[in-house]
């Protein structure tokens, strides 16, 4: 009996212990949670989806959903490396308007001379643990060496998947300003970046980057959270302003009316960047299913949809590439342009007719 107490409590003090690490960043405290706790999107010590957002599905219970992860769940996972091209970001024409995807829900883009980085995780997980959460074999084409001097980097929320304490703690004498949700800048400020590097914003706050540039922090359906501790930190969707032209930045989100209200301040958006993977109807309030980017895209008036949060790490029951296969399919009903570059692959901006072949086809 002394043995097992003794047991519990020494597993009890090493989990403390280890959430006490630098890589979980730091809750808000002083004037920037005095500043939370004005927003209307913060109740009770938390924030607030702008509407009923549970995590789980009803009648689903975080029991059955370990269960199935543990004994039953069988996402497939690519064998080969995936098909990358590595374009060098650090000799792209300065005139050209591009982007360029570094999987799941990282990518570069230079628009109108700036240089913005999207959610970069370049570390080769997206967990607190090295071992787990791997990304597939292919997906590590960049290191943050190879990224140039970045203007912006939007962060949309706290989780692993978009907020990596490496890549960002390697690249922070090289950005200008990092964008992000309320909260935010705790962690970042934890990691060394300086209070004038950072830019906070709740939802529809817009933030004058520059002369013609402006970042709009807008809703999404989804939550926060690096520990135990959820929603502390705000969560946010962004529409990047520059010279006429309006891109979605989509971060993660479930279907919700705020895509509407997202739409009909800001857009029509030349570009629309979603979530089209880590879905399951066990979760389907905080992402989308298959097929509701569209309904999200007309919401938003947005010409093309580029697809993201897939082809690179496995956190949900899908296959891996049944993502690209469902919302290609599905773009044919919907006569909505979709495009789906390879990892590393230049978009260019300013054409609309630019095809992309469906790579992962060829991928077993």
């Amino acid at each position: 009996m002394v043995a097992s107490l003794l047991l519990v409590g020494i597993i009890g003090i090493a989990t403390v212990a280890f959430i006490n690490t630098n890589r979980f960043g730091k809750n808000p405290s002083g004037e920037r949670l005095s500043l939370i706790e004005n927003s209307p999107n913060y109740a009770n010590g938390v924030f607030k989806n702008l509407t009923e957002t549970p995590v789980l599905t009803e009648g689903v219970s975080y029991g059955s959903v370990l269960i199935e992860f543990l004994f039953s769940s069988k996402p497939g996972e690519p064998k080969d490396s995936l098909p990358s091209v590595k374009t060098d970001l650090k000799s792209l024409d300065p005139d050209q308007n591009v982007m360029i995807w570094m999987g799941h829900s990282s990518y570069f883009l230079q628009i109108d001379g700036k240089n913005i980085l999207v959610d970069p995780v370049l570390s080769g997980h997206a967990s607190p643990f090295s071992f787990t959460t791997r990304s597939y074999k292919g997906t590590d084409i960049y290191s943050t060496e190879e990224i140039p001097d970045i203007d912006y980097v939007f962060i949309s929320h706290d989780h692993w998947d978009h907020m990596d304490v490496k890549t960002l703690k390697s690249l922070q004498p090289r950005i200008g300003k990092v964008i992000t949700g309320l909260g935010n800048g705790a962690h970042l400020e934890s990691w060394g970046f300086n209070p004038d590097q950072i830019l906070e914003g709740d939802w529809y706050d817009s933030i004058e980057l520059d002369s013609g540039i402006v970042a709009h922090v807008t809703p999404t359906r989804h939550f926060s959270g690096r520990g135990f501790k959820r929603a502390k930190t705000l969560w946010a969707s962004f529409v990047y302003s520059s010279h006429g032209k309006q891109y979605y930045f989509g971060g993660d989100s479930g279907y919700g009316t705020h895509f509407k209200e997202i739409g009909e301040r800001y857009g029509p958006m030349d570009l629309a960047v979603l979530e089209n993977g880590q879905y399951d109807e066990h979760w389907k309030y905080i992402h989308m299913l298959p097929g509701e980017q569209f309904t999200a895209a007309s919401d938003l008036n947005a010409h093309t949809i580029f697809p993201v949060h897939s082809g690179k790490f496995t956190l949900a029951n899908h296959s891996w590439d049944e993502p690209f296969c469902k919302i290609t399919e599905l773009s044919k009903q919907h006569n909505q342009r979709v495009i789906t570059p390879k990892i590393g692959e230049v978009v260019d901006l300013s054409d609309r007719s630019q095809l992309f072949e469906e790579w992962w086809k060829s991928v077993n």
